[in-house]
């Protein structure tokens, strides 16, 4: 009987140490945690709305495939710059690149990557008009400076023949937090009225001559389809998304074009060029024959010398997935793709970031 027991028991012991034996041999495995890779980096930005669609969809994708945690908050360009300023986030978004004013105010040299461009839609909501409204440049400036208070007024009839407008009061909606989509409208709006240029100006920001802010794309759109009368300026997607109806927009070379990722690709690849030697140049207002007026790129920002190298390299693998793999599904939210062009300038700025001193691509 004490044989079986001693039996027993050795066998117990020899159990309980080939057990601690692979726990050893599992602990003696080299950890992840203290080092962390880009599977286990979790990244954090702030700005622009008018990209939100796409940049939700690419967050998502990448995370799936690679780990990395993208935590972005919608609150608008001019919120997503001070928040870069600050360095509270790793990155910033603005539809607005930063001014030479801005670059010399921030702690540090920025990047610009420009990630797509989009189409700022003129949306609005007049009774029994659908899509189809057509607006020159005199109308577009007419409305937001406040001086056409009707859509039956003699020169959206000029330019609408036929179509049956109703005497009903303009209500102008806009932007009532700094945005690029503001940025870019205004912009276009400089650009083709001497008056708008010498009173109001462009910028994230600017002292409405007329009509009620919404806060970011959101608010804007929302406001628009629950006023009778209203037009405003929206991405896009939003408009699309809201189902609101949206205008032809007579261009430079006098054609009446329609917000699309065709004509948005003619206005961002006419600028191209420029962009070489200057990657904040604007396309509002392009002269090539098919490209939509009210167009512009969004701008991812960030650091050219970054702090964390673990984040750094987390930061600058998913800005190349994006240059690259993420523009194909750039269309089927409504952006338009970069132009070769623009891809081969971003691959050159990413690849001169560093990490504390030493390149990170």
């Amino acid at each position: 009987m004490r044989t079986k027991i001693m039996i027993a028991g050795v066998a117990t012991l020899i159990a309980a140490v080939a057990l601690l034996g692979g726990c050893r041999k599992q602990s003696a495995r080299p950890s992840t945690g203290s080092k962390p890779s880009a599977a286990t980096v979790t990244l954090t930005g702030a700005g622009a709305t008018f990209p939100y669609p796409i940049y939700s969809k690419w967050f998502d994708e990448y995370g799936k495939s690679t780990g990395t945690r993208i935590n972005y908050q919608s609150i608008g360009s001019g919120a997503g710059i001070q928040q870069l300023k600050a360095k509270t986030v790793d990155f910033g978004a603005s539809d607005a690149p930063l001014s030479d004013e801005e670059m010399k105010a921030m702690p540090a040299p920025v990047i610009h990557i420009p990630t797509v461009a989009g189409a700022v839609a003129l949306t609005y909501n007049v009774p029994g008009i659908g899509k189809g409204l057509k607006l020159t440049p005199g109308v577009i400036s007419g409305v937001f400076l406040g001086k056409i208070k009707n859509w039956d007024d003699p020169a959206i009839i000029k330019a609408n023949p036929g179509m049956r407008l109703p005497k009903q009061p303009v209500f102008v909606a806009h932007r009532s937090d700094g945005s690029g989509t503001s940025f870019i409208l205004t912009n276009y709006l400089a650009a083709v009225s001497p008056e708008w240029k010498s009173s109001v100006g462009s910028g994230k920001s600017v002292k409405w001559p007329a009509g009620i802010g919404g806060k970011g794309n959101e608010g804007v759109a929302g406001i628009i389809k629950q006023t009778p009368g209203a037009i405003g300026y929206v991405e896009l997607a939003y408009a699309v998304q809201n189902k609101l109806p949206y205008a032809m927009v007579q261009n430079q070379a006098g054609q009446f074009v329609e917000p699309t990722i065709a004509s948005t690709t003619a206005a961002a690849s006419g600028a191209a060029a420029s962009m070489k030697k200057d990657i904040r140049t604007l396309v509002v207002d392009s002269p090539v024959k098919d490209a939509y007026p009210i167009a512009g790129f969004t701008y991812i920002l960030i650091y050219k010398n970054q702090s964390d190298p673990a984040k750094a390299k987390a930061l600058l693998d998913f800005l190349k997935w994006a240059n690259h793999d993420g523009q194909k599904m750039a269309a089927s939210l409504l952006y338009a793709p970069l132009p070769p062009a623009v891809v081969s300038i971003n691959d050159d700025a990413l690849k001169s970031a560093t990490a504390k001193g030493k390149t990170v691509l």
